[in-house]
């Protein structure tokens, strides 16, 4: 592995130069007309976009950086299985919010993760529609658009805004959870809202916006930048059962302090999402 593969100061300049152009692509094409075709199901969305994001950020990282290794949404939809090792690994969300990118609803993402060690070491994810930047690097903090951002600390329940998504699965059982889940949780807190992007809804905790993010059901690279994000933030992230966030086990929870994560925990019916990452 050369030196330059390991110059994380490079790394992160590159990604944000690449983030950048992938991003007006994105903002130039969120009105019009997009060529969409079906993943697993007629929820589960692939438009040419997410394909030529992927692309060029695959194909200009693997330029400058030869041995680092890929996780990406577009590579795993073609049958190509996740594995997570030691070795510099770009995990990456080319559109995160893909359903709502083809309605032209404006909440849609670039999500970028480099994790080494199985540990994040950088991210980004950046809305281009309203120019909504958030970055993070191990050890020095979380940013919106340059400017440092906290978790807003919330520790009671009652007082927090929850962010979560249904997801593409239309399983009888993640239904009847989801449901079920709600149910239980519109009553404890004070809000609830689903903004149709993973990655998004992780940075509004660590904006101080929100409260609490969870969700069962989003992939490694929906959260693989989020996950720095938030913590970087003041945050804390974890599995929603309260062990540790384990990216590959597609289950996720984001929260401003561990003491609102903690109370919310205890209302949750469990559901674990088949298959894994891994």
């Amino acid at each position: 592995m050369g030196t330059l593969d390991r110059d994380w100061d490079l790394c992160f300049d590159t990604i944000n130069k690449l983030v950048d152009e992938a991003g007006k692509i994105i903002a130039s094409r969120n009105s019009g007309p997009k060529t969409v075709s079906e993943k697993s199901d007629d929820i589960d969305l692939l438009t040419e976009t997410d394909q030529q994001v992927e692309k060029l950020l695959v194909d200009n990282l693997h330029e400058k950086f030869p041995s680092h290794k890929f996780i990406g949404e577009e590579a795993f939809g073609e049958g190509h299985r996740s594995q997570l090792t030691d070795d510099p690994t770009w995990i990456i969300d080319p559109v995160d919010g893909t359903m709502n990118f083809v309605h032209g609803f404006p909440q849609s993402c670039v999500s970028v993760g480099l994790w080494v060690n199985k540990s994040p070491e950088m991210a980004i994810v950046f809305n281009p529609v309203f120019n909504q930047k958030f970055t993070a690097r191990r050890g020095q903090g979380a940013f919106f658009n340059g400017q440092r951002i906290h978790v807003s600390g919330e520790k009671c329940l009652k007082k927090a805004l929850i962010t979560t998504e249904f997801g593409t699965s239309r399983e009888p059982e993640k239904v009847r959870v989801t449901l079920e889940n709600l149910a239980k949780i519109v009553p404890a807190v004070h809000g609830i809202r689903v903004t149709g992007s993973a990655a998004l809804n992780m940075c509004m905790v660590a904006q101080g916006v929100a409260d609490l993010n969870f969700e069962f059901g989003p992939h490694a690279w929906d959260m693989a930048a989020g996950d720095l994000i938030v913590r970087e933030a003041g945050g804390v992230t974890m599995d929603p059962s309260g062990g540790p966030l384990d990216i590959m086990s597609r289950r996720v929870l984001a929260a401003s302090s561990r003491e609102v994560a903690e109370d919310f925990i205890k209302l949750l019916t469990q559901f674990y999402p088949q298959p894994r990452d891994d």
